[in-house]
């Protein structure tokens, strides 16, 4: 099969929202009037960001979801993508399984798959998301204000969980490790939270990295300091609801690890002023989206963890780097 072929048999599909799609030198966007453009690119490596095993469906959704992530964060609704494909091998049946996942979630979005690249090569996947948000009211990282609050959509940690168990370094449960899993190889983008937080959050971003890490960067751009509060996280954690969590098996760090720099949770950090927090529940519950309120932006520069004694402490672990891991 070649790469035309490739790309007419899984990918090219008719435009409903471009003007023009797959099949010429470049694809056609004209945004609505008194909108602008949100566009972010995510690259997926194999090896770096999922394991060779992986379900191929699952990661055509994983693929697209974590750039759906990106669009909720600026809350941004989207409207198409690109995608550029490296494949060992035309794998017939890997493709059609990976497609489906893909095109799955891009239809559940309203999301249309409107050009691309495809190559041989180690496997690679790279996708570029196209949003439209109303001009101004894009959800930035550097709007937040000493006396908001910080908010965590759904829940932290799973990925992590499952990733220390799929490294080997802990073992779980045939259950527990199917549920952390599809926490880790599909996570749902926040997209309608993202939607419903327009003109109300003050910053946002996703949580990729990990919470304490991703939230520096809102500090940074922002150019404030904030206070959260352990304490407030357990129910952040879905797995902490299984038993194994309280019967000690797996200590609090590594709880606090998972829960604060885990990473893969493509949930949404986001800030609001505090007068508003019964907007922020409406919000949530409006999106169908569960909110929690985990700390305060500070004037006083820098990032304070209080533990669950409600004393300051000072965090072992790192969120995760590219370049050096964690």
């Amino acid at each position: 099969m070649g790469e035309f072929d490739l790309i007419r048999r899984y990918f090219q599909r008719p435009v409903r929202r471009a003007v023009l799609g797959v099949g010429d030198d470049c694809a056609l966007l004209a945004p609505a009037a008194g909108m602008q453009l949100a566009i972010s690119s995510d690259m997926l490596v194999q090896g770096r960001h999922f394991f060779a095993d992986v379900n191929p469906r699952l990661l055509g959704h994983k693929a697209l979801a974590v750039n759906l992530s990106d669009l909720a964060a600026s809350g941004a609704r989207p409207l198409a993508f690109t995608l550029a494909l490296s494949l060992p091998q035309a794998d017939e049946a890997w493709i059609s399984e990976f497609s489906q996942g893909l095109l799955a979630l891009a239809d559940a979005h309203e999301c249309e798959l409107i050009g691309g690249d495809t190559t041989g090569g180690p496997l690679n996947i790279c996708i570029t998301v196209f949003g439209e948000v109303p001009a101004g009211q894009a959800l930035l990282r550097s709007g937040a204000r000493a006396g908001d609050e910080i908010w965590v959509s759904g829940q932290l940690g799973d990925a992590r969980l499952a990733l220390e168990a799929l490294l080997g370094k802990i073992t779980l449960p045939p259950e527990l490790l199917a549920q952390t899993r599809q926490r880790l190889e599909a996570p749902t983008p926040r997209v309608a939270l993202g939607l419903a937080l327009r003109g109300l959050a003050s910053s946002a971003l996703d949580v990729s990295d990990g919470l304490l890490g991703d939230l520096g960067h809102i500090l940074e751009l922002s150019g404030i300091g904030a206070t959260v509060d352990s304490r407030l996280t357990t129910p952040l954690i879905a797995a902490s609801a299984n038993p194994l969590w309280a019967t000690g098996r797996f200590g609090l760090d590594l709880q606090q690890q998972c829960t604060l720099a885990g990473g893969d949770d493509y949930e949404l950090c986001f800030t609001a002023p505090a007068q508003r927090h019964a907007e922020v529940l409406a919000a949530g519950l409006a999106s169908g989206t569960a909110v929690s309120c985990i700390g305060r932006i500070d004037a006083e520069p820098g990032l304070r963890l209080l533990g669950t004694d409600g004393q300051a402490m000072q965090p072992l672990w790192q969120s995760f780097d590219h370049f050096g891991g964690n």
